[in-house]
């Protein structure tokens, strides 16, 4: 045996040389081996004859990441009713609140629910009854209309009695119609 760069000569045992694609050395062919990596979840074959030393270890950044089954589903199963739970029915009207350390406003909506966990609505089905939707309020006396009543809060109970609190003197009586407008909540808004 005689060498021939990195390949071995034998008479009595004949080999062909290949050249490594990588090093460009020449070597016996069958030292030479085809250099794979990864293509998703397979390997592939390059087709690159190399060397011992120039055959990589298969680059496991472009093996695809195989995620396992998703979990089976429960039958019958029993979720929360978020939808229900998250309705706003009642809300309160005032100036505007704001934290005193972060600025922000806070808001004013409060839920009204009866012990029997039913939530009452802002405003009755239809026109309520007995009185008369053309009115303009607040009417005090015969004459004066359209006149701003300085209210602080307008909540209800989802019947047509609504409660107004004001911070100072309105001028009103008990039975007096009015038209509720330009609250944030158009359900609490109409004639009562």
């Amino acid at each position: 045996m005689r060498p021939h760069g990195r390949a071995r000569v034998d008479s009595r045992n004949p080999q062909a040389f290949g050249i490594c694609d990588r090093c460009g050395f020449l070597y016996n062919h069958t030292n030479l081996s085809w250099q794979f990596d990864w293509a998703g979840v397979n390997l592939i074959n390059k087709r690159i004859l190399v060397c011992e030393t120039c055959n990589d270890t298969p680059q496991e950044q472009l093996r695809a990441i195989v995620l396992p089954a998703d979990p089976t589903p429960i039958i019958n199963a029993r979720v929360d009713l978020f939808s229900e739970a998250e309705t706003d029915y009642v809300t309160t009207t005032a100036a505007t609140v704001t934290d005193p350390v972060t600025g922000i406003p806070i808001p004013s909506t409060t839920h009204v629910v009866t012990d029997t966990d039913v939530n009452y609505n802002t405003q009755p089905i239809g026109a309520p009854v007995g009185l008369d939707i053309n009115a303009i309020m607040p009417l005090q006396g015969k004459v004066a209309y359209g006149v701003n009543v300085p209210y602080l809060s307008v909540t209800s109970t989802g019947t047509t009695t609504v409660t107004v609190t004001c911070y100072s003197a309105h001028g009103l009586s008990d039975n007096d119609q009015v038209a509720v407008e330009g609250l944030t909540n158009p359900l609490a808004m109409g004639f009562y």
